[in-house]
């Protein structure tokens, strides 16, 4: 609890500092600069500085040091992401990067251990009980939640959020995809209702 208050607290400078510099590199277009810059700072620079960036292509922009990888989990449109929170960029560390794999490939996460994941710049949403609706904010889901900014907890062992709330709506940390391989915690950050303020706590 006290890690997750830090971080509440923490998170309105870091937005500051991100959107000043996601203005700045919309101006220079997707060029490899723009996505290394616009993939790493979807984490406290103390992580994405020192992480090694998956371009839109696939391609290893750039080599890390401390186990990290940033990357962006949406497909690049022609033309290039229009901002950060197109790109829906997030940095994980290796347990949850084999989460992630595995969720794209439809195949059980196997993971040595919970895993961590930055998403500061949000993502394009996903109905919170319905695997493989990301993006799909205009398709009529009922539960579908456009995130701001928010970390995500993989853990090793999904059935060990079981006796944890689903309800994206109090500001509280909540399980997504709850009883399924890919269950996970969402822990939502300053910011994190800013696409869907109808959804926030009253």
């Amino acid at each position: 609890m006290k890690k997750i208050l830090f971080l509440a607290l923490l998170t309105p400078a870091l937005n500051a500092m991100h959107h000043e510099m996601g203005e700045h590199n919309h101006s220079m277009g997707n060029t490899k600069e723009w996505e290394i810059n616009t993939y790493t700072s979807a984490a406290p620079a103390f992580i994405g500085d020192y992480a090694t960036v998956i371009g839109a292509s696939g391609e290893v922009l750039r080599e890390g040091t401390n186990g990290w990888r940033c990357e962006p989990f949406m497909p690049m449109p022609k033309g290039g992401f229009k901002d950060a929170h197109s790109a829906a960029p997030a940095c994980s560390d290796k347990n949850s990067v084999a989460w992630a794999n595995a969720y794209k490939a439809g195949t059980i996460p196997e993971m040595e251990a919970d895993g961590w994941m930055w998403m500061i710049h949000g993502d394009l949403g996903v109905d919170n009980f319905t695997i493989g609706t990301d993006g799909q904010k205009d398709a009529g889901h009922k539960h579908f939640i456009e995130s701001g900014a928010h970390m995500m907890l993989m853990p090793k062992d999904p059935s060990s959020l079981d006796g944890q709330s689903s309800d994206y709506t109090t500001g509280a940390p909540y399980v997504m995809f709850q009883g399924t391989p890919y269950a996970h915690l969402m822990i939502p950050l300053v910011g994190y209702y800013d696409y869907q303020p109808e959804s926030a706590p009253n």
